[in-house]
């Protein structure tokens, strides 16, 4: 790890009750970045949604149903660039096939992908040889 990096490891349990926790630490982080020269409230707010939306999706769509499995979440930052990554043990899916969201219909579902394709200046989706890996990446200039 290179004296300036940052990372935070996180793993909690397979259950919605923890998406603010995980928002909330999203947001702490962006308020300390002292090396970020932007808006940190706003910074905060977009972690905090990415980081709600990557969880709640890796609970209801990539991982089992079993409560005693884990959501893993790492989060780094290194000079000026943040990535999280999320880690999930489903099936996996392509993130390029998603169509963007129906604004005229709009639904209570579905729109997660495209706030943090929207909100992220990168995001990718792949198979490892355990699972998946959401990772999304922040310039942070």
């Amino acid at each position: 790890m290179e004296k300036n990096e940052i990372e935070v490891d996180i793993k909690v349990p397979n259950q919605t009750r923890y998406l603010s926790l995980i928002g909330r630490i999203g947001e702490d982080i962006a308020k300390e970045l002292v090396r970020f020269t932007g808006d940190r409230e706003t910074l905060a707010y977009h972690l905090n949604l990415v980081l709600t939306e990557a969880m709640a999706n890796a609970i209801k769509h990539a991982t089992s149903e079993d409560s005693d499995n884990m959501v893993h979440i790492i989060i780094n930052i290194c000079e000026n660039e943040l990535t999280i990554k999320v880690f999930d043990s489903g099936q996996g899916f392509d993130i390029n096939i998603i169509p963007p969201p129906n604004f005229e219909e709009l639904e209570d579902r579905g729109r997660g992908i495209f706030m943090i394709k929207s909100l992220m200046d990168s995001v990718s989706y792949r198979k490892m040889c355990d699972g998946n890996i959401l990772e999304m990446k922040k310039k942070l200039q």
